[in-house]
């Protein structure tokens, strides 16, 4: 499952790249955009804003999902859809992010996801 938290090879992500701000797109529409970056324990993982989409609520995402950083267009691309995304462990408070059982947790929900092939444009 550790590959969930690491950035796959092909992604476009270049270590140290803020991506504070950018649009993060599922395979089926816009979620919203990355609020911040955080890594604990090991776990890197994007907080994104999905504004009224999902009720003004944020969501969690580890970075092993994200397919694609397009830094022109300001976007990331993950490999699930917007339903996985609103389906997946809910995320509360910020303190959530430094806990181990509930990262562990969103890390499993997301690595059991069917794999998604990516699209050859």
């Amino acid at each position: 499952m550790e590959s969930i938290w690491s950035y796959t090879a092909g992604s476009g992500y270049v270590a140290g790249r803020d991506l504070t701000g950018c649009t993060v797109v599922a395979s089926d529409g816009t979620i919203g955009h990355v609020d911040r970056q955080a890594e604990h324990f090991g776990m890197r993982h994007l907080v994104v804003d999905t504004g009224v989409w999902v009720f003004g609520r944020s969501v969690l995402v580890p970075v092993g999902m994200v397919r694609g950083v397009d830094p022109e267009a300001r976007t990331v691309t993950v490999g699930c859809t917007r339903a996985q995304v609103k389906d997946a462990p809910r995320f509360r408070t910020d303190s959530e992010t430094m806990d181990r059982e509930y990262l562990a947790s969103v890390g499993d929900y997301y690595h059991r996801l069917p794999p998604r092939e990516t699209s050859a444009d």
